[in-house]
């Protein structure tokens, strides 16, 4: 009996440890990896303010950054956006006093709301966070700086996964941020495949990280079969996967 084809699965996260990791759960899932970074850091040169009573992380390239800059939290309540940054933070040196149940903007605006008011809150992140973070935390009474930490740029090598969905030759896609599939789109764009590519991911089992990359997918057209419950990257690949093979193997 002829084994059946691998299904490729297109990944678009950072090319360091976090696009390594994902390509070898691929492969230890049985699938083909598709690597095509689709975000690059370009570190601002700043650190979070420390005059603050909270301080909000979202991310592991920002603690990472303001590791190296040296930042020192002081006495102000350290909050993490989900256990991956949490977990960066720790291995930094630094306590951890709130992680929310919800790993998203609007699960940490609930699970702070009621401890900010009056409260001076410190967010510090990329330069495309979502605003719901800020203004959900304003609305609850916090007074809010944002420090920008780092912005996203798209690779200039980008794309190769956008010609093999115009080709009809993807099986999968992993979106983790609303940010890759606008980049995903700009890259096609740039290689003059949009249509096809759009057209090429009706095809496509498409996953995504939390419903507000849900909506920017489909908001640009491309149809999503699967928003895990729980914000994590594994278990987006394992449910992905999962939905794909069936129709890969008919």
């Amino acid at each position: 009996m002829r084994e059946a084809p691998r299904l490729r699965v297109a990944v678009f996260r950072p090319d360091d440890e976090r696009l390594a990791d994902a390509v070898e759960l691929l492969e230890s899932l049985g699938a083909d990896p598709v690597p095509d970074p689709m975000l690059a850091v370009e570190p601002a040169d700043a650190a979070p303010r420390e005059d603050c009573d909270f301080v909000v992380l979202t991310s592991k390239t920002g603690v990472e950054l303001a590791a190296e800059a040296g930042w020192d939290p002081g006495e102000a309540t350290v909050c993490a956006i989900g256990e991956s940054t949490a977990a960066a933070l720790r291995e930094a040196g630094y306590a951890v006093d709130v992680v929310p149940e919800e790993f998203s903007s609007a699960g940490l605006v609930e699970a702070l709301a009621d401890d900010v008011v009056g409260a001076r809150v410190e967010v510090a992140r990329s330069d495309h966070g979502s605003a719901v973070l800020t203004d959900g935390l304003e609305a609850a009474g916090a007074y809010v700086h944002e420090t920008v930490l780092y912005r996203l740029v798209r690779p200039p090598e980008s794309g190769e996964s956008a010609e093999i969905a115009a080709d009809g030759d993807l099986d999968a896609a992993l979106f983790t941020s609303s940010l890759t599939v606008e980049h995903f789109l700009d890259a096609a764009e740039e290689r003059g495949v949009r249509t096809e590519t759009l057209e090429g991911m009706h095809d496509v089992t498409v996953g995504t990280i939390g419903e507000p990359t849900k909506e920017t997918a489909e908001a640009a057209g491309i149809p999503v079969d699967i928003v895990p419950e729980r914000a994590d990257f594994e278990r987006l690949a394992c449910e992905v996967v999962e939905a794909a093979a069936p129709t890969h193997h008919e």
